[in-house]
């Protein structure tokens, strides 16, 4: 058996925790600011980090708007103020 280098090990260990393709994806839901004429929507939001760490925080919907993120809000909201652009990218 051929000795582990310390580089080996860690890549190996990187790939073990590397996401798949086939991982569940999460979503929050992001309230954007209304803009003149426009007004405000829910987007989606997908969390790559803890949600407690972006509650509260703006950040790039899928459609490429940035909205605050209210984790207390499920994805999709109920409501009809809802990006369809979002909801068509989050299924």
């Amino acid at each position: 058996m051929a000795p582990t280098t310390a580089a080996g090990s860690t890549a190996r260990t990187a790939a073990a925790t590397a996401p798949t393709p086939f991982a569940a994806t999460t979503y929050a839901a992001a309230r954007s600011r209304a803009h003149g004429p426009t007004a405000a929507l829910w987007h989606a939001v997908e969390l790559h980090r803890p949600a407690a760490e972006v509650d509260g925080a703006c950040e790039l919907s899928l459609c490429g708007s940035l909205a605050r993120v209210a984790v207390d809000e499920p994805w999709p909201p109920t409501t009809s103020d809802v990006c369809g652009a979002c909801t068509t990218l989050a299924r």
